[in-house]
């Protein structure tokens, strides 16, 4: 039962993030492929990663994973950024344009989170926070954010 109630959340929040994106390709805004939108989404979740760190967490190769960066950056979704404590060494960032993409999602969950603290008691909200605290931090150790 548990798993059944957060598939269903997790399948609508991916549900209205394709729904948006649909939309903006019938508007000719959109030109992410698949795969790009998927690695956008793993570099703005990593925060600032290197390239190694980007083909790491993807698994592919260091080439592969260059070639997809170069294409991003090139779409102006991505940008590379000097360390300041290693010059040889660059992060990727997204860009402004990536942000304007991803806030369809985002903005959704923001709607979604209202509608939480209208609908449940502060305490019932706190225990919605510490089960999602625990996951981040214990349950999810395959993940290194």
């Amino acid at each position: 039962m548990l798993q059944d109630a957060f598939s269903k959340v997790y399948m609508k929040f991916k549900l209205h993030f394709y729904q948006k994106v649909f939309e903006r390709l019938q508007d000719r805004e959109a030109s992410l492929t698949t795969v790009e939108t998927f690695c956008m989404e793993i570099i703005y979740a990593l925060d600032k990663p290197t390239v190694a760190e980007f083909a790491n967490i993807t698994n592919i190769s260091s080439p592969n994973a260059a070639y997809k960066v170069n294409s991003l950056v090139k779409k102006g979704y991505l940008k590379r950024v000097q360390s300041e404590h290693d010059k040889r060494e660059f992060h990727l960032e997204v860009t402004e344009k990536y942000l304007n993409y991803y806030n369809i999602s985002y903005n959704y969950m923001e709607t979604v989170m209202k509608r939480i603290e209208e609908r449940f008691a502060p305490e019932e909200i706190q225990t919605l926070i510490k089960v999602l605290q625990i996951m981040d931090e214990e349950l999810m150790p395959e993940i290194k954010l």
